[in-house]
């Protein structure tokens, strides 16, 4: 296997680990929390899973930006962002910029400090907000993922 189907591998299996991951904690995991499927302790609940997967999707997300960068690289792709039929490129870098800043940023030094708090004061507000975040992200995630794919084998709405 050469460097550049190694990368396209690697990137397209984080990606299906990070977003598929996402969309079963949007679709999935967060209503039946909601609805008090695990009890009546959301906090702890939701920490456990949350524990365990934030360090799978920073991961995935690293390696779709550095496997995403290499290929960009490699081919010489810079030129697709001046123009308009290649929008899922713009969107991918988008969408992979937001999600790391959520990720290394948002979560431990802006959300995390202010989690429990907003939780004990009302904790059925905070985790429809979480809810409402997470379905505005994986939506924009779905989008782009559906764009890349299509646009990558020739289709365009341009």
């Amino acid at each position: 296997m050469d460097d550049l189907a190694l990368a396209r591998a690697l990137h397209v299996l984080a990606v299906v680990i990070w977003i598929g991951g996402a969309s079963m904690a949007t679709t999935v995991f967060l209503p039946a929390l909601r609805r008090g499927v695990f009890g009546k302790d959301m906090l702890a609940t939701f920490e456990a899973v949350e524990h365990r997967f934030i360090w799978q999707a920073r991961t995935t997300v690293l390696v779709v930006g550095l496997s995403g960068f290499y290929m960009l690289w490699k081919f010489d792709l810079w030129d697709r962002f001046h123009s308009a039929s290649f929008w899922w490129m713009h969107a991918m870098v988008c969408v992979w910029a937001l999600f790391a800043f959520v990720l290394f940023i948002g979560e431990p030094f802006i959300l995390k400090p202010r989690f429990h708090r907003w939780v004990h004061v009302n904790p059925d507000l905070t985790f429809l907000w979480v809810q409402r975040v997470h379905w505005a992200l994986v939506g924009l995630a779905w989008i782009t993922v559906f764009g890349a794919v299509a646009g990558s084998h020739g289709w365009s709405i341009f």
